[in-house]
């Protein structure tokens, strides 16, 4: 049955242009004056070329156009992005390249007259790994004498996270997604030290911007106003993106190491243990052929999201440490793959519903519809490390997909004893297999189980009951 097209709750802020979604699709309306923006635009060399690219997200005209859509001056359909993602669950290569992508569609938008509205690191989506603008409504023609105004947005949503992770090796997840707005230039400045304002664009962007910022917040003047009168030129915009740009290249995360980063979850299984495990996942995935998005939780390298590829439309591998989804990403990028998507996230806390009235950023739990969970080398984290209990353990899967394949260590497991020995007595008594089975029976029915050769691990999969 066809469904009335409902509003994207994270698109209300800009009026031209709103996002609708109906039976699955991707609509936009355009009020005559984004109608005007986007003819224009459309027209532009540059912006052909990188929608051919898969730059941008592939637009055009919307028909027949959905019921349920206000009357507009166009609607436009994109096509559909497998996985919707947000800033605060990339990688630092992922943010980076991100905004290299928006640099240089703004750059080449400014030779063919175009510039965008704004500079939001939420503009950009995923196809796997090759970052994609879905924004068609932010570009508008240049007016000469005006700034870009997006650039103080851009330094607070993709330069002032970057800078932070590669001079003070602070991570920018947790800070984007306390603030939905980014770092601000006072923020940013603070957080650096004395000897950091030596680096590369650190004086001009962040302590000339929270100098200038804090001077104008009781100035009744027109900042725009005054710029046009001082002869302000699209050929300085042009030089501060190029500047941007270089800067943004240069940058570099000096991590070496993390927790997980040297370490690979299958170190410690026999050849016979891992080929049995590889089999059951596999024989588990290709169980259904119409399987459209498996997500696999703790995927560390992404071993096991390969090994389900060829069985599914799309994969979304997400780790809890920022340096092994970082060199996962770049693996990825390197071989052109469009069907795997690496993200972080704490699995104890996963992304909430964040932004206006908690809806503008869709919560991770029930984000899109999951054919396939993989949990693998992953319960014992939650339940022990975490002290989460296996009944919310497997609640969240429950919540998350519709079939689960899981891997439960047993207490007698080396991993699960080394966790073990930092708890305090009896606090994990009930963490046993016996339980997990009951646990796990409560919200999905156990297709198929079997015991791995080594004797303390067990695989399961399952489909989600019903009721």
């Amino acid at each position: 049955m066809e469904q009335s097209a409902q509003p994207d709750s994270g698109s209300f802020r800009d009026p031209t242009s709103r996002v609708f979604k109906a039976d699955g699709k991707i609509y936009r309306t355009l009020d005559q004056r984004g109608l005007d923006d986007f003819v224009a635009t459309a027209k532009a060399p540059f912006f052909k070329g990188a929608m051919k690219a898969g730059q941008i997200v592939r637009t055009r005209v919307a028909d027949p156009v959905p019921g349920g859509i206000p009357d507009s001056a166009q609607v436009l359909e994109h096509d559909v992005v497998p996985f919707v993602s947000y800033p605060y669950e990339w990688s630092f290569s992922m943010l980076q390249d991100a905004a290299l992508l928006h640099l240089e569609l703004l750059r080449d938008g400014l030779v063919d007259g175009i510039i965008t509205k704004d500079g939001s690191s939420y503009n950009v989506q995923w196809v796997g790994s090759r970052p994609t603008f879905i924004d068609v409504g932010s570009f508008e023609p240049v007016r000469e004498g005006e700034p870009w105004f997006g650039y103080r947005q851009f330094c607070q949503l993709f330069l002032y996270p970057l800078l932070l992770q590669a001079h003070r090796n602070l991570p920018f997840q947790q800070w984007l997604r306390g603030s939905v707005d980014g770092i601000t230039p006072a923020d940013c400045r603070s957080a650096m030290r004395r000897r950091d304002l030596a680096r590369r664009g650190v004086f001009s962007h962040v302590y000339m911007q929270s100098r200038l910022e804090s001077s104008q917040a009781d100035s009744d003047e027109v900042a725009t106003d005054k710029l046009k009168a001082s002869g302000f030129t699209t050929q300085m915009v042009a030089t501060n993106i190029d500047n941007l740009h270089r800067l943004v290249t240069n940058l570099r995360w000096k991590q070496a190491n993390s927790e997980w980063s040297g370490y690979s979850d299958r170190q410690h299984y026999s050849p016979d243990d891992l080929n049995q495990k590889r089999d059951f996942v596999v024989d588990a995935a290709a169980a259904r052929s119409d399987r459209q998005l498996i997500v696999d939780l703790g995927c560390n390298d992404g071993e096991f999201s390969r090994a389900v590829l060829p069985h599914t439309d799309y994969v979304v591998a997400v780790d809890s440490d920022p340096l092994v989804v970082d060199l996962l990403y770049r693996q990825l990028r390197s071989e052109n793959q469009d069907r795997i998507l690496p993200l972080t996230m704490n699995l104890a806390d996963p992304s909430p519903g964040l932004g206006w009235r908690g809806t503008e950023r869709s919560a991770f739990l029930g984000r899109q519809p999951v054919d396939l969970v993989l949990a693998l080398a992953l319960v014992h984290h939650l339940s022990i490390s975490n002290n989460v209990p296996l009944s919310e353990v497997i609640a969240m899967f429950a919540e998350l997909g519709d079939e689960l394949v899981v891997e439960f260590p047993g207490p007698a497991d080396q991993k699960v004893q080394k966790l073990l020995r930092n708890k305090r007595a009896g606090i994990h008594d009930d963490y046993t297999r016996e339980n997990f089975e009951s646990v796990l029976a409560q919200r999905f029915e156990i297709l198929k189980s079997t015991e791995l050769s080594g004797g303390t691990r067990w695989m399961y999969h399952a489909r989600r009951r019903s009721n």
